[in-house]
């Protein structure tokens, strides 16, 4: 999928873990994961902007768009 998730490059700035992150923002451990690994096919709104507000960031922070095949050559 060419959206990249950096939520962990977030969580390793903030020195925050994943656990707490999730409390925070009201999901859990195991949904957080799916989101942090770049299995969701989805991301509503609400929870992005509940990503940033608890890791005081912009959600260009969390997510980037790469090209197909980028990175392989």
């Amino acid at each position: 999928m060419p959206i990249s998730v950096d939520i962990d490059v977030m969580l390793a700035k903030r020195k925050m873990s994943v656990g707490e992150l999730a409390d925070r923002i009201g999901i859990t451990p195991a949904n957080l994961a799916v989101l942090k690994n770049g299995r969701a096919r989805a991301v509503r709104f609400a929870t992005l902007a509940a990503l940033c507000e608890a890791l005081e960031c912009q959600p260009g922070d969390l997510l980037r768009w790469e090209a197909e095949g980028a990175g392989s050559g």
